[in-house]
């Protein structure tokens, strides 16, 4: 696989994810949405573990762990974020998981105790609270319903940082597929449950729309972007790869504004910066303060 191709997959996957999760979940209802999604994620996985890996999925104790771990977060972190796109834009839900690395840096030096709360990061990380308040500010402004969102959308940011802390904390050597395909034999059976429960029955329509859409996420939101994300990390430079989560937001919000008439206000730009000037800060202002000594 060509590096920058896998680069550029990303990138498009991560930047078209919110607004297509947006019209699975509205179209369908998002239990249906997100549950018909990582079923059709964990039947792809399946076929890729059957045709591409040269040995069974590993069923040890510790690989077992992973799964858990993986699958927990799977399930928490996209339950929440497609419970709050019912009242939030798709441009939103992308800005906020922007402060998915400074949530894991704080969870790293609380769990891990790494050095990564340096001064230049503290900054990164007010400034990413500062521009949180701004959007969570402006939600309020639209609807109380939006406020909602925006807090689904944060703990759910939340279950991603978390697994990533464990995941690292148990030091396991699994390869990206395997790590996608246990956690979603974890994840989906409880989804299958949950939607059972709290909803049942087939919705009475879907659009194309919403039905292509959960195809897309099923696939390249669920198992395709994972490996590609994984694939690029053992080839390029950490501060290279985190540039996407500078990119993506912005292209969704774009996205969001020309293709489901989301609103863009000086408010959400303003808030949009203070997030992303946050990561900035807290992806490489330490190399810069030592470039400069």
């Amino acid at each position: 696989m060509s590096v920058p191709l896998a680069y550029i997959g990303v990138i498009i996957i991560w930047s078209t994810t919110p607004l297509a999760l947006k019209w699975s979940g509205n179209d369908a209802g998002f239990l249906f949405g997100v549950t018909a999604r990582m079923s059709i994620g964990l039947l792809f996985s399946s076929v890729l573990i059957m045709l591409l890996s040269n040995r069974r999925l590993q069923w040890d104790k510790a690989s077992r762990k992973v799964y858990f771990v993986v699958g927990i977060a799977i399930y928490g972190a996209m339950l929440s974020v497609y419970w709050a796109s019912q009242y939030i834009s798709s441009g939103f839900i992308s800005v906020i998981f922007g402060l998915n690395p400074i949530v894991t840096g704080i969870l790293a030096a609380l769990w891990l105790n790494e050095r990564s709360l340096t001064p230049a990061k503290i900054l990164g990380v007010a400034l990413g609270i500062a521009g949180l308040t701004v959007i969570f500010s402006q939600a309020i402004e639209l609807n109380g319903s939006s406020a909602l969102g925006v807090a689904g959308v944060c703990l759910s940011v939340l279950f991603h940082s978390w697994s990533s802390v464990w995941f690292k904390k148990l030091d396991i050597k699994l390869t990206a597929l395997e790590i996608t395909h246990g956690g979603l034999m974890v994840s989906v059976p409880l989804y299958i449950f949950t939607w059972l429960v709290l909803q049942g029955g087939w919705p009475e329509e879907v659009s194309l729309r919403g039905l292509g859409s959960i195809v897309y996420l099923g696939i390249f939101g669920s198992v395709l972007g994972f490996v590609m994300f994984f694939y690029i990390l053992k080839h390029i430079d950490v501060s290279k790869v985190s540039l996407i989560t500078l990119v993506t937001p912005v292209l969704a919000l774009f996205l969001g504004y020309a293709l489901n008439n989301e609103v863009l206000n000086i408010s959400i730009w303003s808030g949009t910066f203070l997030i992303m000037l946050g990561m900035s800060f807290y992806q490489w202002s330490d190399r810069l303060f030592l470039k400069i000594v």
